[in-house]
């Protein structure tokens, strides 16, 4: 599978997990202190043939990605489920994540929305049992992975919804499976 997009990434060892993937071009940001030549890199990256963002699902991993959101709009986002990038050891980074796992995550990458916007509203997701309750937070995980926007706490989740315009249609679609996969045998 060869993505004509640059991938971003944070590290060298997810630069080779990700070549193992697909073939692709990255720039690693080398971690969360992004510098100057490293955002202008991604900008010329972004003009000239697209960026994908693909950070660790952790609170660095999204600090970089939103780091990168705002000096450079436009670029589209992948997400790989935190338990999918586990090692066992307990450390977590796109490099622990299997190869078919990246390659979801790249065949899923979604744009954010100009515009944004959902139709779906807090209290829908309040009584969909997203927001408060013991299941709340494995049904966010389970969503975010079916609809490609990556897991959030119910806040982060619900503007992920209007940030990549996710339609009503792909809300049930994406719910309708999860209800599916927890459902009682």
């Amino acid at each position: 599978m060869k993505i004509k997009e640059v991938i971003v990434v944070e590290g060298r060892n997810d630069t080779i997990k990700v070549q193992q993937a697909v073939e692709a071009d990255t720039i690693e940001t080398g971690g969360s202190a992004l510098g100057a030549e490293v955002v202008e890199r991604i900008r010329l990256a972004q003009e000239r043939r697209g960026v994908i963002i693909l950070t660790d699902p952790d609170y660095p991993g999204e600090a970089i990605r939103q780091q990168i959101s705002r000096a450079v709009p436009g670029c589209r986002h992948a997400f790989i489920p935190r338990e999918a990038a586990l090692a066992p050891n307990g450390k977590c980074g796109v490099e622990h994540a299997k190869v078919e796992v990246i390659r979801q995550a790249l065949a899923g990458a979604r744009i954010l929305k100009e515009q944004g916007g959902t139709d779906i509203s807090w209290e829908q997701l309040v009584d969909f049992g997203l927001v408060a309750g013991d299941r709340a937070r494995m049904l966010r995980e389970k969503m975010g992975r079916h609809l490609g926007i990556g897991y959030g706490n119910a806040k982060q989740f619900y503007k992920r919804l209007q940030l990549f315009a996710i339609t009503r249609a792909e809300f049930e679609v994406a719910l309708e499976k999860v209800l599916k996969e927890v459902a009682p045998s």
